[in-house]
């Protein structure tokens, strides 16, 4: 991807500074359609022109076949020129391309390798032939090409099959949107409804933008974006995901994100991004291949020099030289990174895990500690009010004053005083100035009163005496509730006693983390024997509580200090910068979109079960990297002393190559059958 200031440079000169260095180049907004149809159009062709390629070589390998049979048959001098000659110079064009880019880049890669040998193998053949020879074996150069061609057709098919993933998520977004406008129900293209307007989504249909529920119930599935298969009961206030699928009911839904802002468009991104990156061991491959090139076709050289200075014929020198050149290829080695990285965020994108770019897919399988926040994590983000306790007048009486002080939070504790208040059906005051003290509480003047609400600390910051309360604070506590303590001044009014609920994978979450030997912390800003009761609960040993936000950051490079690999789990805007303190952070889609900016990882549906599946598929992809590598690696190792002891030929040598890439890809493309472990049923909510 190349980034520039549109006026400043012009999209030509960017274009064709990219083709000198070796590459093709295109307008990112052009480029879906466009790609699409010329994939479409390069396979064809190249399925052509390897099928002539295996036309025009048979007749050139049929005497190696047939004389095993007894069959001694070989076409002319002639003949083999005519045929050979189309495989080298027209079918072959496309090495000696890229050859000539590598070259003007100054670097090396297979198309050098293959040009040098072929054009070696052909140029020695066509000596012979003017020469007189009789024993011609034009078969070398012309069949090196087909298999290599036969080997990239392979690997074609088998990458098209890694990005099918982004083409399913790409299917999702419907093309058209009924908007109901002034004059009635209009039927539009949806990338042209605007931020604000209502669409109509009847049964059956997919949702076509991002948007809050105005009227209607349904059930929608949201398999395909989040990996969750249970459909999820969605109700007026509620938000819904463009590509999404509408049950039985008709909803009216008022858009809020069009275009690149909608969900489904940013998973495209992600994983397009993600992709595309190189992964940190990809760049050592890198390193390892600028000298690769040149260190083969220097070992060609000598190995051909050494034969022939040591009485071997000329021919014979050149093939084995040949040989190394074809062997040696390194097609392999650049695609065992690759390919292994775009099925594995394939496949976690199914599952709902998506990865922001290689380089967290490569951290995250050495991860041996994880860090979850509390609050909308492992819990479902809407605590409720379980207890109120006065100093003075009617709990009731202070519930009011308590929630009336809340109107101007946005925390979700203060939701939940509203929520209550309304439930209960409590008169409201207007909130005449408010304040917030970030991590601690809030300072609000209601009916002239100046109010405090907060934690612990904020009180005892305020010098409140509270040990009036102090002795049912602590049980409350014990049982695992969150305070909020309301003050007049440094007289204390009163508390109010929260819990939030777990959710219902929270448990299991933490046992499988624990079970592949990994360390399991909760961070949260509430009082220590309410977020210890959480901790057992859970089975979660070490717990770091009354953290502040700004404080967060610093606990995850603390833990980083102690040795761990350590991954964030979180959703909050307070949470983001321990997301991009810690080495892995994973972000709930469900939460604040500044925490799905910071994380490497994405989960697109509230489980904290995805965590370890996360997990599991950075490992897997790791395993399948190494994997690929090593292969590659031993591949070359084994396979070019063999050629430069000449017990190799170039065809041999070629099919070798072409295999040894297919094989790559194939193995890569296990990754496939990766499934994610299955989480208990959400709560069916949206």
């Amino acid at each position: 991807t190349v980034a520039f200031r549109p006026g400043q440079v012009q999209v030509s000169d960017l274009i064709a500074a990219v083709e000198r260095a070796g590459f093709g180049a295109s307008l990112a907004r052009d480029r879906d359609e466009e790609r699409e149809a010329h994939e479409r159009r390069e396979s064809r062709y190249e399925l052509a022109q390897l099928v002539v390629a295996t036309l025009l070589s048979l007749p050139l390998v049929a005497p190696m076949l047939l004389s095993p049979f007894g069959v001694m048959w070989m076409p002319s001098g002639l003949w083999q020129l005519v045929l050979a000659t189309p495989v080298q110079f027209w079918i072959g064009a496309r090495f000696y391309r890229g050859a000539l880019s590598a070259v003007r880049a100054r670097t090396g890669n297979m198309d050098l390798l293959v040009a040098l040998g072929t054009t070696a193998a052909f140029g020695l053949r066509l000596y012979e032939l003017s020469a007189g020879g009789s024993h011609l074996y034009f078969e070398a150069s012309a069949t090196v090409i087909t298999l290599v061609l036969f080997g990239k057709n392979m690997e074609r098919r088998a990458k098209r099959s890694t990005t099918a993933a982004i083409r399913a998520l790409m299917a999702l977004q419907p093309e058209r949107a009924r908007v109901i406008r002034d004059d009635g129900e209009v039927e539009i293209a949806a990338e042209s409804v605007r931020a604000g307007e209502l669409v109509l989504v009847r049964p059956g249909e997919r949702i076509p933008l991002d948007g809050e529920i105005e009227a209607g119930t349904s059930q929608v599935d949201n398999s395909m974006l989040t990996g969750e298969s249970v459909p999820v009961l969605c109700e007026p206030g509620q938000s819904v995901t463009g590509g999404a699928v509408n049950g039985e009911g008709l909803l009216r839904v008022r858009v809020t994100r069009v275009g690149a802002e909608g969900t489904l468009a940013r998973i495209v991104r992600l994983v397009e991004d993600a992709q595309a990156a190189k992964a940190p061991i990809q760049r050592l491959v890198d390193r390892v291949s600028a000298v690769f090139v040149p260190a083969v076709t220097a070992l060609s050289l000598l190995s051909f020099l050494g034969w022939w200075l040591s009485g071997a014929a000329l021919p014979q020198a050149l093939i084995i030289a040949v040989a190394v050149l074809v062997i040696a290829c390194p097609c392999a080695l650049g695609l065992a990174t690759p390919t292994a990285l775009m099925v594995g965020t394939g496949a976690a994108a199914r599952a709902g895990i998506l990865i922001r770019d290689a380089e967290a897919l490569e951290r995250a399988h050495a991860v041996d500690t994880v860090v979850f926040d509390k609050t909308g994590t492992l819990t479902l983000g809407r605590p409720e009010v379980r207890a109120v306790v006065a100093t003075q007048g009617e709990p009731d009486d202070l519930l009011a004053l308590a929630a009336s002080a809340q109107q101007g939070s946005e925390h979700p504790l203060g939701k939940s005083l509203l929520r209550e208040a309304a439930t209960r059906g409590l008169p409201l005051s207007p909130l005449e100035e408010f304040r917030a003290v970030p991590g601690k509480g809030l300072e609000a003047t209601v009916l002239g009163r100046t109010l405090h609400v907060g934690s612990t600390r904020f009180m005892e910051e305020l010098g409140v005496e509270r040990s009036a309360l102090l002795a049912r604070a602590e049980e409350l506590e014990a049982e695992g509730h969150t305070l909020f303590w309301i003050s007049e001044g440094e007289t204390l009014l009163g508390l109010v006693a929260l819990r939030d609920s777990l959710r219902p994978s929270s448990k299991a979450a933490v046992a499988a983390l624990r079970s592949s030997g990994v360390k399991v912390v909760l961070l949260s800003g509430d009082g220590l024997a309410a977020a210890s009761e959480v901790g057992k609960e859970l089975g979660i040993e070490r717990v770091i509580a009354e953290v502040l936000p700004d404080q967060k950051a610093a606990t995850i490079a603390e833990l980083r200090q102690e040795g761990g690999v350590v991954a964030m789990v979180g959703d909050g805007i307070n949470d983001a910068p321990a997301l991009a303190a810690a080495d892995v952070g994973f972000a709930m889609a469900s939460g604040a979109d500044v925490a799905m900016a910071t994380a490497g990882v994405t989960l697109m549906r509230p489980d904290p079960q995805l965590v370890s599946d996360a997990l599991r598929v950075s490992r897997a992809t790791t395993a399948k990297i190494r994997q690929n590598l090593f292969w590659a690696f031993l591949y070359n190792s084994l396979g070019i002393p063999l050629a430069a002891a000449g017990l190799l030929s170039p065809v041999l040598a070629g099919a070798a190559m072409a295999m040894s890439s297919v094989s790559v890809v194939t193995n890569s493309l296990v990754l496939r059958r990766w499934r994610p472990t299955q989480s208990p049923r959400q709560a069916p909510r949206a």
